[in-house]
């Protein structure tokens, strides 16, 4: 059995349709109830709060999980990134007011969820920066003056426009990643490749 962590909410949804539709349905995770854990005999899958996907496969927890790859680059887990799975797609991106200038003269306020991937960013342009780490409504650091720029998600870039904020600089693009254990990796490795190419048969380009 393959122990599979999900992120919760409509990533997951669509993740577990992907694995479905490769073969590895669960009827039961489909029926109304307080249960955690859902399994049948070729997989067992539970669902997480998505930053804590790959604490569970490093831990080995699960053998297998789901993680967008912002979470990735935050963390740095010691998991294998097996396979872009091609959904879930969205930007890690600097954002801030239309009309923002940076000034050299003074380290740059950035707000985020991002800390690592925000500090790694700009230590590689060499600009000294002061992080803010916020949990939620990033947007609102620049808009109330808290911070010069946020460093975030960015999908369609509706919210950003609806709070006069615009994309000033792309870090990375975002998407789903199939990642291992990687001693479950070493020791069922003919089960999660199978898992694995079952799976790049329904990625989404």
């Amino acid at each position: 059995m393959i122990r599979i962590a999900l992120p919760k909410g409509r990533l997951g949804d669509k993740v577990l349709a992907q694995f479905e539709a490769a073969g590895y349905a669960c009827p039961e995770i489909h029926t109304p109830s307080r249960k955690l854990v859902f399994s049948t005999d070729e997989v067992s899958y539970f669902y997480v709060k998505p930053s804590d996907v790959p604490i569970y496969v490093e831990r080995g927890v699960a053998d297998i999980g789901v993680a967008g790859s912002d979470i990735l680059m935050e963390y740095e887990p010691d998991v294998y990134s097996l396979l872009d799975l091609g959904i879930g797609k969205c930007r890690i991106c600097v954002a801030a007011k239309a009309e923002f200038e940076d000034d050299y003269g003074r380290p740059l306020r950035v707000a985020t969820k991002f800390k690592n991937v925000a500090s790694k960013y700009y230590s590689s342009l060499g600009r000294t920066i002061d992080i803010i780490k916020l949990n939620g409504s990033i947007e609102l650091a620049p808009i109330l003056g808290l911070s010069d720029v946020i460093v975030d998600i960015v999908e369609t870039g509706t919210t950003l426009k609806e709070n006069g904020l615009v994309v000033k600089e792309e870090i990375a693009p975002i998407s789903a990643r199939l990642i291992a254990n990687k001693t479950s990796y070493k020791f069922n490795s003919a089960q999660i490749t199978d898992l694995q190419k079952k799976l790049q048969e329904q990625r989404k380009d």
